[in-house]
């Protein structure tokens, strides 16, 4: 069986919304194209905008579980984002010029007693990944399954938050991947490393409610997924091939 893209992700605010793609063309160096483009930093921390900055910065879906419902769609011409969520409805803004907006929407999911967002910041040439070096994301279907069988109920794959999901692959296929270079249609990706997971993969992307104990059923190192770094530019699309080279 051949190893084929079922799906294709990007976040172009991170934590904040998720859109499908049809394909995308991937640079050598950089992030997913327009994924993590921006982030919303709280009011406890250290990142300035000026340099990548790990993931404790930022308000995200491990703290604030109502974010995973967020759903995204860019408007790369004028950098516009759409947002929509099943309890605030839709915000449609430019991120750059109007942070407030999204400060103001996003609100009603903080935690009074976490941090708040409070600024947007944009990170020149690279997304706001939570590898200190520009990633791409890469799931297995056949992984997927595994977990939902193990937990007895369907699972949304946006809950993994992914670029790319392949099928074909064996269950837990994408680990023995690890220091080899995959052809993705024609960019090609060196898998560096396995994705840690943490609690916002436990939340519903359709309600923003936490409801399945994803982590339990993973290794003891919570793995799922892996981080690959784009070595060859080239498309990638839904229905392309992927081969080790």
């Amino acid at each position: 069986m051949s190893v084929t893209v079922e799906a294709l992700w990007r976040h172009p605010i991170k934590s904040h919304g998720r859109e499908a793609l049809t394909h995308a063309r991937l640079t050598a160096g950089m992030s997913f194209p327009w994924d993590r483009v921006w982030a919303v930093a709280h009011d406890a921390a250290k990142a300035d905008g000026t340099e990548w900055a790990p993931c404790v910065n930022f308000s995200i879906g491990a703290k604030l579980p109502g974010l995973m419902a967020i759903d995204a769609v860019l408007d790369e011409d004028t950098e516009t984002v759409t947002l929509t969520h099943p309890d605030l409805g839709t915000l449609r803004l430019r991120p750059d010029e109007d942070p407030d907006a999204l400060i103001a929407w996003t609100k009603p999911l903080m935690d009074p007693a976490r941090a708040q967002s409070q600024r947007v910041l944009r990170v020149p040439g690279r997304g706001m990944t939570d590898t200190d070096y520009p990633s791409v994301s890469i799931g297995n279907l056949s992984s997927h399954r595994v977990v939902e069988q193990k937990l007895g109920t369907p699972l949304s794959t946006k809950r993994w938050r992914a670029n790319i999901w392949l099928e074909g692959l064996a269950p837990w296929e994408e680990f023995d991947l690890v220091g080899k270079t995959l052809r993705i249609g024609s960019a090609e990706i060196a898998i560096r490393e396995p994705v840690v997971r943490c609690l916002a993969t436990t939340t519903n992307p359709e309600t923003g409610k936490r409801d399945a104990d994803t982590l339990s059923v993973l290794n003891e190192d919570r793995e799922f997924c892996v981080y690959g770094e784009v070595v060859g530019s080239g498309e990638v699309r839904l229905g392309d091939t992927a081969e080790v080279i």
